[in-house]
């Protein structure tokens, strides 16, 4: 009982109402607020995760740009490409499959 009375002074003597209000906001938005440290850290992890994400889609983009621009432009190229994806083949050769 002895300590909590000097805590309760302690407090009265050093820490007015208005001080102890203001540092429950503060606690409250650094920590549990809707832009509180936790969620701004996980806010960007996702912002890099995605921003990898586009870094490859455009790298994916831009080979197949560079692909078509081939195949509108080099038969050899197209001839390819139908080949290897859809398994055809010349009359004098054989096609092996291998999965």
């Amino acid at each position: 009982m002895a300590d909590t009375r000097k805590a309760t002074a302690w407090m009265q003597r050093y820490m007015s109402l208005p001080t102890v209000a203001v540092l429950a906001v503060l606690v409250y938005i650094v920590f549990f607020g809707d832009s509180s440290v936790a969620r701004r850290v996980e806010y960007q992890q996702q912002i890099d995760s995605l921003q990898a994400e586009v870094a490859v889609v455009q790298d994916s983009v831009a080979h197949y740009r560079e692909l078509n621009s081939r195949l509108a432009s080099d038969p050899e190229a197209m001839e390819r490409v139908v080949r290897e994806q859809y398994n055809m083949k010349r009359d004098n050769e054989d096609v092996f499959i291998i999965e």
